[in-house]
């Protein structure tokens, strides 16, 4: 698989000028339905309206519903703008995620160790509050001209007791939900068999095109996937590159 021209057909890229400047029209026509029952999407940039559109097929019926439910969201998630170090520091302790380095596309990435997350330990509102505030984090990393990022969720290790169907679902829905056309491209690795009993619990709750950016890595093709995705200066020397994490 050519991973690049895959990905950026994935992406949307690569219309003609005519699609590009219909979809503006769509931002602007979706931009005056929804600031007409909440002033608040004055805030939001074109390229984010743009984001809930693709996200929705261009449903403008569809894609407002969505925007106004991530308004009200947003309003009670981060009322002060952001989440502080200061609110999730118990769940930044946990040291689940690194994110460091670029994948080939530009895209910042993100590292998820799915052992070293505990339901039994966790309160789903802070872990809510953690799960946007990793994801604010990564699209501050975003370069310019680049709307997703790209992660590796590494499971060696992963247990029964590491098993949280209620986490999974609830950060699922914050990013489908409200980062919706962020994420590029997902690899699972180091899958434990038994991981696949709490796979399909989850599967019902990914959107179409969200599924379609997960990528279970087999360990034979481990080496050759993720250098094939990213540039050995950019990969952590545990995947055989030479960036340290």
């Amino acid at each position: 698989m050519d991973y690049s021209t895959e990905d950026e057909h994935q992406h949307g890229h690569g219309h003609g000028d005519g699609d590009d400047a219909a979809e503006w029209k769509k931002v602007a026509e979706l931009r005056a339905v929804v600031e007409a029952q909440d002033p608040a999407a004055k805030e939001e940039d074109d390229f984010s309206l743009r984001r809930f559109l693709r996200a929705r097929d261009h449903n403008i019926g569809k894609v407002s519903a969505m925007l106004l439910q991530y308004l009200s969201w947003k309003r009670v998630a981060k009322p002060h703008g952001s989440i502080s170090a200061d609110e999730v520091r118990d769940e930044i302790a946990k040291d689940r995620v690194r994110m460091q380095g670029f994948d080939r596309l530009n895209r910042p990435m993100a590292y998820l160790y799915g052992a070293r997350h505990f339901p039994a330990r966790r309160d789903l509102d802070e872990f809510k509050r953690y799960v946007t505030y990793v994801l604010d984090k990564i699209c501050t990393r975003l370069p310019v001209g680049q709307e997703k990022f790209a992660a590796v969720i590494d499971m060696k290790g992963w247990g029964y007791a590491n098993c949280d169907i209620r986490g999974y679902v609830a950060a699922l829905e914050i990013m489908q939900g409200y980062y919706p056309e962020r994420l590029g491209r997902v690899f699972l690795i180091h899958v434990p068999y038994m991981f696949m009993a709490a796979w399909k619990m989850v599967y019902p709750f990914i959107d179409d095109r969200t599924r379609k950016k997960f990528v279970f890595v087999t360990n034979k093709d481990l080496k050759s996937t993720l250098q094939g995705a990213i540039d050995e200066s950019q990969l952590p020397e545990e995947y055989g590159g030479k960036l340290k994490l």
